[in-house]
Formats: structure tokens, sequence, C-alpha cells
């Protein structure tokens, strides 16, 4: 099951209260106060695990909680801290409060780390509290409550290639042929249900990365077919590969129904560069010509078949070319919201450490 948005509750961990103690030995009189502090209440923490694809497992179990600090004790005992629950999310998630919808941050690379609900801090035992005039003081601090929230966590996959088309464009089975995955491929629409990702393997080890989304027909942005859902896992894609079959009736129809579908999700999904990529060329008698569009906006046409592999190493050579071209052109960067002006006094520092 591919789950790709979902909703969770976290709590961070209460921090330990601080004691209320007085040392008692033997041969010190008046010993004093020896109160210790709380321990800090765990965090709740997002772990990105790149042996994970989707959300599923947050799909069991909505609501977490870490384990609250312990209590100080007497002898200056601090308590133990309590302990994180880590959470661990496939790369590509993003993290936003669902309330304020605020954006938390993103995982990206496996092993990183992000703290969603930090942890009470502890409170402090008496004897902190000491002072000239009051050298038995019998207050204390109690922890305090670790940050509740409400999470929206949404996957979008990261990918070099994103392959668009209409139900039964071939799609899935370019994937399958070009790479190890193995998506679904029958002779009716809709055989793709959810995105799948496939590894490209060329010579001299290079590789890159092609999604695989549900197919795209008209009217898809009000919910007909599949709706616009899927879409969100090309939003990181370097290039779009239009696939239309060469024996659509009307391929210039075809191509221009999936720009205004792009254009009617994202303006920016819209402007991405794309080539143009008719399939299913061993259903054509290899004299005839391949189908002609007006796509001016592409950076590039192919003709391929999956099946018999007529021209698919060249077109994953222009591929491998063209993601490294925009690579160059525009590193990719994490989603993520525009990064806030300096203050006054940060700008005024910038212009002293310029001048000297």
């Amino acid at each position: 099951m591919f789950i790709d948005q979902v909703t969770i509750k976290v709590e961070g961990g209460t921090g330990g209260s601080g004691a209320e103690a007085f040392r008692r030995e033997m041969g010190v009189p008046r010993g004093g106060p020896s109160g210790g502090d709380g321990g800090d209440g765990g965090d709740v923490v997002l772990v990105c695990d790149g042996q994970l694809s989707t959300l599923l497992d947050f799909r069991y179990r909505s609501e977490y909680r870490a384990s609250r600090g312990r209590h100080g004790e007497g002898s200056n005992r601090t308590g133990s801290r309590g302990k994180d629950a880590e959470l661990r999310a496939p790369p590509g998630t993003i993290v936003r409060d669902k309330e304020t919808g605020e954006l938390l941050g993103e995982l990206l690379t496996d092993g990183e780390r992000l703290v969603v609900a930090p942890g009470g801090r502890g409170g402090r035992g008496n004897a902190r509290f000491v002072t000239a005039t009051n050298q038995a003081p019998r207050r204390w601090e109690p922890g305090e409550e670790g940050v509740r929230r409400t999470l929206e966590l949404t996957l979008k996959l990261i990918a070099d290639v994103g392959l668009v088309g209409e139900p039964n464009a071939g799609k899935s089975t370019f994937l399958s042929s070009v790479s190890a995955a193995r998506p679904k491929v029958a002779d009716y629409p809709f055989t793709t249900l959810t995105p799948n990702l496939g590894v490209v393997e060329r010579s001299d080890h290079r590789s890159f990365v092609v999604a695989d989304i549900p197919g795209i027909i008209e009217g898809a942005h009000q919910g007909k077919g599949l709706g616009h859902q899927f879409l969100r896992h090309i939003e990181r894609t370097r290039t779009l590969a239009l696939m239309v079959p060469v024996d659509d009736p009307d391929p210039e129809g075809s191509y221009n129904r999936l720009r205004e579908e792009l254009a009617r999700y994202s303006a920016d999904l819209s402007q991405r560069p794309h080539c143009v990529v008719f399939t299913k060329a061993d259903l054509l008698p290899p004299d005839d010509p391949t189908p002609r569009i007006d796509a001016p906006a592409a950076w590039a046409t192919f003709r391929i078949s999956s099946v018999s592999r007529e021209g698919l190493e060249p077109f994953l050579d222009a591929l491998w070319d063209r993601i490294r071209e925009l690579d160059r052109e525009d590193p990719r960067d994490p989603v993520g919201e525009p990064e806030s002006p300096p203050s006054e006094e940060e700008a005024w520092w910038e212009g002293v450490d310029e001048e000297f």
C-alpha cells in the first residue's frame, strides 16, 4: 500500500521535577540543601531512513510521546534525561505543523534527523536556590511539559526524471525495461495506481532515478480519473518526459492536454524542462515517419519502443546529458520557505566584515 500523506500527533517528554533535600552526614553539621535538578524530557525526532519508500507505518499509529525525565534526588543527584522517541520516515518527507502551517523541515538524506517536538526542561532542585540570606531554601521547580504538535507529513519522491502521460502511454513498460522496477503492466487503463521509482544504470557508474506516476487524463484537476494527487511526486524532478503513443489518433491534442493539466496543478511544474517521447514505436513499420507535433517548449523529441528497445539507448544517454546540464545550471536545493532578510544589526556587521 502506497501512503504519501498522513497526520500524526507528537508530544515531547515532560521534564523531571527538582528535589527538596538536605545533607545529613556524620561530622558535617548543618550540611545544607542537596536537592538535585530534574532531567530534561526526551524529544520526538524524525529520522530519515533510505530503506523506506512510503509513510505506511504511520497509518497504524498516529500518536507518539517521548519519555519524561526522572526527578532529581538528594546528594545533588540530577535525574536522567528522558529517552527520545525516534520515528523513521522515507527520504523526501516534508514536515509541517498542521495547525499553523509552519514548515518545520524536510528529510532528504539517509540518517538525517529532525526534532519535531522538543522535551520539557527539568526543574531545579532546592540546592539551586541558596542565597546569602536563605541558606536552607525549601523551594524547588516542577519540570516543564514537552511541546505538543499535530504534524502533517507529505512525501514527495526524489527523482531526476518524471514520466507523464495518459493511461496506457507505455510509462510502466518503459520503466520496467530500463530499470529493475517491476510496475504492473496490463492492456487496460489505470494499471498504475501508485507512483513507482526505478534506478537507470548506465556505463561508467552513471545512474539516475526515474519516477512513474499514474496516468493523467483530461479533467484530472477536477478529480477525473485518479486526479492530481500524485503529481507532487514529480515536483522535485530535473526534467519531465511527456509520453505519447505513436498510434494516438491525435498526438498533438494529447500533448497539449498533458501540458494543460500540469499547468492547472502548478505553474512551476508546467515550466519544468521537458521532452516529448513517442512510445510503442514497434507498432509502426520501420519506414513510417514519426508523428509530428508542435512542441516549441520541448528540448527534444524521441521515438522509442520498450519492447524492441528501439531508440532506448540514445534516449537514455540524452536524459543523462540533460540532467547533468540542468544540475550544473541550478543545483537541487531542499524545498523550504524563503530565507528572511537579515536584520539591520546583521546587515551592519556584514558591512563591517566586508570593510575589514
